[in-house]
């Protein structure tokens, strides 16, 4: 895949002010059409199959994917058709839905908290913490039932009430990343184009009805107050430890391509091995091995 998906453009640096407009959702690579992305799409994930053995075996790091998008994005079709090759034992997926009157009464890390992977292990969040910056930054008003000292209004919630999100969120992932956690952050960037054609699809194909969601509709009538969400959080919160990948998401076959390259470069970085045995060890083995065939 090299020379296909310069990823590092669509990687947003620390302290990078984002605009959305930058990116071309509709980007598909250099030289790159379908039929050859799904046979690349199909290689990388018996790589990343691979790599998730030596994960588990080398019991050092947990990895956290984290995927945030607008509705009809492409969200659950990327987990499905990338990690699809992966042990399912070792994958753990949670959707985040809107917050029970249990999880309301917690911190509002406190449900991811109890999702993140395992040493040796792979979590993907449907949906994230930064939700917490995102449809309540659309909607403030959610913010009042989390019942939060000093926050009595929706004018309570200020530009530093945001900054200071900012910084928890921040705050988080670093401890995270400190304890071994390597966190994975993809943005699937949509155009308001290909989400209509994508809500009259659903409409019009009856196996897709079920997907339909009137709440999507609704919610498409905030999408520039989400475009400027997502780029104050992208913005403010990408870092070396953790960074925000924005994904052109208008093709399918793509997005899900470049998702997976990444983590397949990424994981490469970090020099995974399986744990070598002593000497004594191997000359046990052998021991064992001659008794057996002796069988």
């Amino acid at each position: 895949m090299k020379n296909l998906f310069d990823y590092g453009k669509y990687c947003i640096k620390s302290g990078e002010e984002v605009n959305l407009k930058k990116f071309d959702t509709q980007y598909t690579g250099d030289k790159l059409d379908k039929e050859e992305g799904v046979k690349l799409l199909s290689m990388t994930r018996e790589h990343l199959s691979e790599l998730q053995d030596k994960l588990y075996a080398h019991n050092e790091y947990s990895i956290l994917i984290v995927l945030q998008a607008m509705d009809t994005a492409g969200k659950d079709g990327a987990i499905k058709h990338i990690m699809s090759g992966l042990n399912p034992s070792g994958v753990n997926v949670t959707s985040f839905k809107t917050p029970s009157s249990n999880e309301l009464e917690h911190d509002y890390f406190w449900r991811h908290y109890k999702a993140l992977p395992a040493r040796g292990e792979i979590g993907i969040f449907n949906r994230s913490h930064y939700e917490n910056v995102l449809v309540t930054k659309v909607h403030p008003e959610f913010i009042l039932n989390e019942n939060l000292p000093g926050i009595d209004k929706i004018s309570d919630i200020n530009q530093k009430f945001w900054d200071n999100r900012y910084k928890q969120i921040k705050r988080f992932e670093k401890n995270l990343y400190q304890n071994g956690t390597i966190i994975f952050k993809f943005f699937l960037h949509l155009s308001f184009e290909e989400q209509k054609e994508r809500l009259l699809e659903r409409i019009d194909d009856p196996k897709k009805n079920w997907k339909f969601s009137t709440a999507d509709v609704k919610e498409r009538q905030f999408w520039d107050k989400y475009q400027s969400a997502y780029e104050e959080a992208l913005s403010k919160t990408s870092t070396d430890n953790a960074p925000w990948f924005v994904i052109p998401a208008d093709n399918k076959w793509f997005s899900r391509l470049a998702i997976a390259e990444i983590l397949y470069s990424e994981f490469g970085k970090l020099n995974l091995h399986y744990p070598e045995v002593s000497p004594e060890t191997k000359e046990e083995l052998q021991r064992i091995k001659v008794e057996l065939e002796k069988e």
